[in-house]
């Protein structure tokens, strides 16, 4: 009993874990919330598309002398309205376009880092740095989860009905370019939150992983909102500390945790689960 509760007293004795489980409990609740709507839209390669291309912005907003997160996001908004704009004027899929967009501008942002003199090392943005959050690093991930959190709840309907049927939401009158971009606004504000915790490869990772587990253990969308939540605040904070027992990379450790979330819910989910489908096959006598 007294190792597990020195495995969560001693890292909360430094200040600078208390900065990190903070921060990780609001971008766990921004990142579970968006993870819904991201996984019922089918929206998966969106966000792997924005997170790889706000690299540019960063590294511009260093040039400049702009707080980093201005950067990222334009680079991301960028990204997404390119992609829709490509898509709307050619015959190319949106998969294809957006595998080429955020391709495209990744390998921008890794040529311009190779030619800027950063003191920025290259793996904090790549795969963030929970533990070296600022004060400043906390404030800012603080509004942006805000902002998001705000918005999603104050038009949860709207977002869920234009994922689940944009047909049903056209035919009721939703303006849905409107909706379609302020998703992306979302998704890009996001991933500028999250970059300081998992960096920009891994965030995939958190905006995708806990609706995807909750998908596998509900039917209803308020409990979706729910489980994700508990799956995505839970596998940060767990994360955050083992990576100090181990003296880990925290990012990594945060996706390992959501990663075996969702095996256990694969796996032994009361109804969607792996097992549980393989006894309602079986023959009955």
């Amino acid at each position: 009993m007294s190792e597990v509760w020195s495995f969560f007293a001693e890292p909360l004795g430094y200040a600078f874990m208390q900065r990190a489980l903070l921060g990780a409990v609001l971008i766990g609740a921004v990142c579970s919330v968006l993870s819904c709507y991201l996984v019922l839209k089918g929206w998966s390669l969106m966000g792997d598309a924005i997170s790889h291309a706000v690299l540019p912005g960063v590294v511009l907003s260093f040039v400049l002398g702009l707080p980093l997160a201005i950067g990222a996001f334009a680079a991301g908004l960028f990204c997404a309205v390119a992609t829709g704009y490509l898509k709307e004027n050619s015959r190319v899929k949106e998969d294809t376009v957006m595998g080429i967009v955020f391709s495209g501008m990744f390998g921008f942002g890794l040529v311009l880092f190779s030619k800027v003199e950063t003191d920025q090392h290259l793996n904090h943005i790549l795969f963030g740095n929970m533990l070296g959050m600022t004060p400043r690093d906390l404030v800012e991930v603080g509004i942006i989860a805000g902002i998001t959190l705000l918005i999603v709840i104050a038009k949860w309907r709207d977002l869920l009905l234009y994922c689940f049927d944009p047909a049903q939401a056209r035919a009721v009158g939703l303006p849905l370019s409107v909706i379609h971009y302020g998703l992306l606004v979302l998704l890009a504000l996001t991933i500028v939150a999250s970059i300081k915790a998992v960096g920009i490869i891994l965030v995939v990772a958190m905006l995708i992983a806990p609706g995807a587990t909750a998908y596998l253990l509900t039917n209803r969308f308020s409990r979706m909102l729910m489980i994700a939540a508990a799956v995505a605040i839970g596998s940060c904070v767990i994360g955050t500390l083992l990576s100090f027992h181990i003296d880990g990379a925290t990012g990594p450790c945060i996706v390992l945790v959501q990663a075996f979330a969702f095996v256990l819910a694969f796996l032994f989910a009361p109804r969607h689960g792996v097992l549980a489908m393989r006894r309602e096959q079986r023959p009955t006598a």
